[in-house]
């Protein structure tokens, strides 16, 4: 089993863990901690490095199967066996601007559900960029830029964004957890990650964010696509 540094401190850059196995065929190894963020959630997993005999070996890819969380190496770099001790650093401009990507989509959907009573039905992200999907059964230009500058108002407001791991059972006691369409949280999942913008937003999420909603910085909505008869588009980017 990983323990997921990630979850609890999306700001930890750096970390040492032990190789606990190996999958040669894919050239990957499992760690007994990590702070690389395996992808989910419409987020696209970190990538980084990993040091070992003061030589760096780039990890290319990351995904968690089961309890574990597997980083796939450069096939030209050495594969540590098990019980390896190591470092690993994470690309952290990349996941810092995954961050603010990250927390400016909850923003959107915050103000969407607050505003408007959309639920999410689909989402996804690149660094600096993302779009996602709301049950609208219109949307405007008008509309579409009214939105925008509520979303903004809300990141100028600094509000602090907590991260808090709750009992499945306290978790599902607290109103509109789930915002998107369909309940994608498995019922083996015994504890359950909640992220809240407070005052705005507060949902079911897995995903790394910034402590503020000062950090995200000014956001714009660039496009917009009706997907269906109630299904609608929205492209979000950020300013550098």
């Amino acid at each position: 089993m990983t323990e997921l540094l990630y979850q609890k401190d999306s700001y930890l850059q750096a970390f040492e863990a032990i190789v606990s196995a190996i999958d040669p065929e894919s050239h990957a190894i499992s760690l007994d901690q990590t702070a690389f963020y395996p992808g989910g959630g419409g987020q696209p997993n970190d990538t980084g490095w990993i040091t070992l005999d003061s030589h760096s070996i780039d990890v290319i890819r990351v995904k968690k199967i089961g309890d574990q969380v597997w980083h796939t190496l450069n096939p030209e770099g050495n594969l540590p066996q098990p019980g390896t001790r190591l470092s690993a650093k994470i690309n952290w401009d990349r996941r810092y601007q995954l961050m603010r990507t990250h927390s400016a989509m909850h923003v959107l959907c915050g103000v969407v559900f607050r505003d408007y009573g959309a639920l999410v039905t689909g989402g996804n992200m690149d660094p600096m960029e993302g779009r996602m999907d709301f049950e609208f059964e219109t949307l405007s230009k008008d509309l579409v830029h009214v939105i925008e500058d509520s979303v903004n108002k809300e990141i100028q407001k600094d509000h602090p964004i907590r991260v808090q791991i709750l009992p499945r059972d306290e978790a599902f006691q607290i109103p509109d957890l789930i915002r998107t369409k369909i309940n994608l949280l498995p019922e083996g999942i015994n504890e359950i990650r909640t992220i809240e913008i407070v005052g705005l937003d507060l949902q079911a999420d897995g995903g790394t964010h910034v402590r503020s909603t000062s950090e995200i910085g000014k956001a714009h909505i660039v496009d917009y696509k009706s997907k269906g008869k109630i299904n609608k588009r929205i492209y979000l980017k950020l300013d550098e």
